[in-house]
C-alpha cells in the first residue's frame, strides 16, 4: 500500500472512532435507554457507558475517546517524523486502554457495547497502520 492510501485509512479510522465516541458519550449522559445499542444481556452500550468504569477520575472515557482520536486526525495531517511517532505512540497507549476495558466488558461487566468494540477495531487499525508509515519511513531513511 502506498503512503497516501495508508495515511487516508488512518484518517478514516479516526473519524470512525471519533462518531463512535460521539455516540458513546451520548449514551454515557442519555436519561433512557438506546434503542441502538441496548440489544440484551450480553450487547448493551448502556451498561457499560453508566457503569463505574466508564469515568476516570470523573472524565467519560468517551470524552477521552474522542479527544484522542481527534488529536490522531491532526497528527496525521502533516507527513513529519517526529509526529508519526507521536501518532503511533498515542494511538498504541489508546489500543493498550482499549484492550482493557474490553477485559472489564467480559470479566467484570459480563457484557458488552457495540459502540466499543468498534471503537476497539478504529485503534486497533490506526495502530497497525502507524507502525506501517512509522517502518516504510525507517525503512527510507536506512536506504
Amino acid at each position: 500500500m502506498k503512503s497516501p492510501t495508508v495515511r487516508f485509512l488512518i484518517l478514516l479510522l479516526a473519524i470512525c472512532g471519533m462518531a463512535l465516541s460521539i455516540a458513546s458519550l451520548r449514551s454515557h449522559y442519555a436519561a433512557s435507554a438506546t434503542e441502538y445499542c441496548d440489544l440484551n444481556e450480553v450487547f448493551n452500550c448502556d451498561v457499560v457507558n453508566r457503569s463505574k468504569f466508564s469515568e476516570v477520575l470523573g472524565i467519560p472515557v468517551a470524552l477521552i475517546g474522542l479527544i484522542g482520536y481527534v488529536v490522531l486526525l491532526g497528527l496525521t495531517a502533516k507527513r513529519d517524523r517526529v509526529l508519526e511517532i507521536l501518532r503511533f505512540s498515542m494511538s498504541l497507549a489508546g489500543l493498550i486502554f482499549a484492550i482493557y476495558l474490553a477485559y472489564i466488558e467480559e470479566h467484570v461487566l459480563r457484557t458488552w457495547c457495540l459502540l466499543c468494540i468498534g471503537s476497539l477495531i478504529a485503534i486497533a487499525g490506526t495502530t497497525v497502520f502507524s507502525a506501517v508509515e512509522l517502518w516504510r519511513r525507517r525503512k527510507q531513511e536506512l536506504t
